[in-house]
């Protein structure tokens, strides 16, 4: 669902006549709202979404609502109200309805290999969804014809399509929460992003987009690992390597990247667990890249934590991310030094 254009410049209010800015979200005159139809609407799709059980479609309906209103009004908050209720209907498992509560206990194992690998499976129609964005499909062979000068292009393809499917976790849970999303974009030499079209309402719906990424990547990595198992290929050993630095780099709790977003929902003792946890996996893998993500760990864990209550699912999900990850570059790689 996305908003409808802007309001035509010779636009008036059908209750005062008030000539109607084009970006006017009500009549200044009359305090009308400009889009009362539309909402209307919304508000009937929202309310078959909770006939149907369909949490998501609850949500992408009001979500589209909140960029109809104003923003002070009291529509407004009572919609951004409701929203955040559903949201934390999605991140604590507790307070999940009935319906979706074993979706919801599953999602917080999400970082087992078993549940990665069906998770991914079971999310191809959204993979191929990604594909048929012509934004997408042509920076993807940009970014493709600068690892193939690189590495060959069977690890340039294998590569490319495991930040594709890393960035797709990010789009699926985007979706899950009703927010629209762009279809990935690659940068050749930097990787790939996705935007959000509408704001997120929690910090837990920022942890659960940010750590999407990751689990889709790992299981991605899961999936070359199952086949170099299988085949004892070194390609595929090197493929699984490369997934799982690439998804084990986003973890780190800086800037914008996926670590970062998953701490700003942790308090500051899951944080110190976190950091433990790495510490742990360090000291039994030795894995160089470990010591970078477990220092901002700890400079995390140094600073306020607004969250206090926490969450529980996603320090679980981060940690189990770090675990398989940090294994699985473990892993040697035939051929390797």
């Amino acid at each position: 669902m996305t908003p409808p254009p802007p309001v035509p410049t010779t636009a008036r209010c059908p209750q005062c006549g008030a000539a109607i800015e084009p970006t006017a979200l009500s009549c200044d005159a009359c305090q009308a709202l400009v889009h009362a139809d539309r909402l209307k609407a919304l508000a009937a799709t929202a309310r078959a979404a909770e006939t149907a059980g369909d949490v998501s479609a609850q949500l992408e309906a009001w979500r589209v609502a909140l960029t109809l209103l104003p923003p002070g009004s009291s529509q407004y908050r009572s919609i951004h109200e409701r929203v955040v209720s559903l949201s934390r209907s999605l991140t604590n498992p507790s307070a999940a309805p009935p319906a979706t509560s074993a979706g919801s206990r599953a999602a917080t194992w999400t970082g087992a290999i078993g549940t990665a690998v069906l998770f991914l499976v079971t999310k191809g129609k959204l993979l191929l969804l990604g594909l048929s964005k012509g934004s997408t499909f042509f920076s993807m062979l940009a970014a493709l014809g600068v690892y193939w000068t690189l590495w060959g292009w069977k690890f340039a393809l294998g590569f490319v399509l495991s930040i594709y499917i890393h960035e797709m976790g990010h789009v699926a849970a985007l979706r899950r929460f009703g927010v629209a999303a762009t279809a990935p974009m690659f940068i050749p030499g930097f990787g790939a992003f996705i935007r959000g079209k509408q704001p997120l309402a929690t910090v837990q719906e920022e942890a659960r987009v940010g750590l999407g990424g990751p689990i889709w990547g790992l299981a991605a990595a899961v999936g070359c690992f199952l086949i170099y198992v299988t085949t004892k290929q070194p390609f595929w050993a090197a493929l699984t390597h490369a997934g799982a630095m690439i998804n084990l780099f986003n973890l780190m709790p800086i800037w914008q990247l996926d670590g970062d977003h998953a701490f700003k929902a942790l308090n500051r003792t899951e944080r110190w667990i976190a950091a433990a946890v790495i510490g742990v996996m360090f000291a039994f893998t030795t894995e160089g890249l470990l010591i970078l993500v477990g220092i901002l760990a700890v400079v995390q864990a140094f600073r306020d934590a607004p969250n206090v209550e926490g969450d529980r699912t996603a320090l679980i999900q981060f940690a189990g991310l770090v675990i398989t990850l940090a294994l699985l570059m473990k892993m040697p790689v035939p051929g390797t030094p």
